[in-house]
């Protein structure tokens, strides 16, 4: 029966620990599971299955503030946003949300998506090089969640700085930067009442107008809801893309031989952005709480007791996994975007956006290669590229 005092330690709050580190792959030899300054860490992809899965857990990153000892606006956001409800409340938001989230809007933005990223190559193409991160997957990130919301592309540069600012709660260093997230956190939802109250004036056929129709249904969303969810959607529309689309530059700079094969066979993008997400994830873990006492695998877990799902760790298990990068492979289901009743709602507008993102940088850009240094969030919680310069030739034809 194993003990949690015997298990392998990883220390979550050191600086530079990465959850692709040779430490963590170790651990996961060792056990399924370590321990860490924030609870347990479940590593291999069976148990993580089964755990993101179980009924005795319940969303645990609602913790996430508590662990780091702040109390400010973001904070208060992340405690009421549906993420961190459970139960009917969980239930109730996420019903009246998913129409803002419909496949039919997801089919109508497919044009839009393929225009922008259009337009925003062609802005560098002739150059030979740029910084991805600014050039493409920050100003493609920011106006997919203005066309998605119904705003101009001119709050683009707006939003996404705000969004960067509000990403630093989700690091190891939050409590450090905790001034400069609440100060985004408060610009944010300042912008936000703006835009409801110019929407309730002027309605339009958008998700921000969606979610003020489901504030007038039977059991509908507060006031604080529709905010709280309008802020939600940008900050993690643009985060989570913007991050996921710098991560997939750089799985390709380490593979150009799979950029070639996806420049042949443009069906196989969405595949790519599976595999980029199995391989190198955004969110690196998912986070669980046990709401009782139980026993899994011979293990005591207590009431109280936080659980990190190291999903990128979980999703290159070699117990079910080849080692490597294959976009033409297919492989088990990862989760990148969670999984059970907290899976991402807003995972189809991601896939989609990405797929034709990625589709159409392969058939413009060959011969890409980095061109100096990149700088990157850390390796652990959300993570990502700051900067990405790249160098590339533009293709014929």
């Amino acid at each position: 029966m194993p003990k949690i005092e015997e298990a392998p330690y990883l220390d979550l709050k050191e600086p530079g620990f990465s959850i692709r580190s040779d430490e963590v792959r170790k651990a996961r030899e060792q056990s399924w599971f370590a321990r860490t300054p924030y609870g347990l860490a479940v590593l291999r992809y069976d148990e993580m299955k089964a755990m993101i899965m179980h009924p005795l857990l319940r969303q645990g990153s609602y913790r996430w503030p508590e662990h780091n000892g702040t109390t400010g606006l973001w904070s208060q956001w992340w405690l009421r946003m549906m993420l961190n409800q459970e139960g009917a409340e969980h239930a109730r938001l996420r019903k009246l949300g998913m129409p803002a989230f419909s496949p039919r809007l997801v089919t109508s933005l497919i044009p839009d998506f393929q225009a922008l990223g259009d337009e925003l190559i062609s802005a560098f193409e002739a150059d030979g090089r740029c910084e991805f991160q600014r050039a493409f997957a920050e100003p493609y990130a920011t106006r997919v969640v203005c066309s998605l919301i119904g705003l101009s592309h001119e709050h683009s540069a707006r939003l996404a700085h705000l969004a960067v600012e509000m990403g630093y709660a989700m690091g190891v260093n939050y409590a450090r930067d905790e001034p400069r997230v609440d100060a985004a956190t408060e610009e944010m939802f300042a912008f936000t009442h703006q835009v409801v109250a110019e929407r309730r004036a002027y309605p339009q056929e958008d998700f921000i107008s969606a979610l003020i129709h489901a504030s007038q249904e039977g059991d509908a969303l507060s006031e604080q809801e529709v905010y709280d969810m309008i802020v939600l959607s940008i900050f993690g529309g643009i985060d989570t893309t913007r991050n996921q689309l710098g991560l997939a530059m750089q799985m390709f700079l380490e593979h150009p031989d799979q950029w070639e094969l996806l420049a042949q066979d443009p069906g196989l993008a969405r595949q790519a952005v599976e595999e980029v997400m199995r391989t190198r994830p955004t969110v690196t873990w998912v986070t669980r709480e046990a709401t009782e006492d139980f026993e899994f695998q011979g293990l005591e877990i207590a009431k109280g007791t936080t659980l990190h799902l190291f999903s990128q760790s979980a999703a290159s298990d070699p117990r079910h996994f080849e080692a490597g990068f294959d976009i033409t492979r297919k492989q088990k289901p990862h989760f990148g975007f969670g999984g059970g009743k907290h899976h991402c709602i807003g995972s189809p507008i991601a896939r989609s956006d990405m797929t034709e993102a990625l589709k159409l940088l392969a058939h413009r850009l060959k011969a890409i290669a980095p061109d100096g240094p990149a700088h990157f969030l850390p390796d652990s919680g959300n993570t990502g590229p700051l900067t990405l310069p790249i160098r590339f030739e533009a293709r014929e034809g």
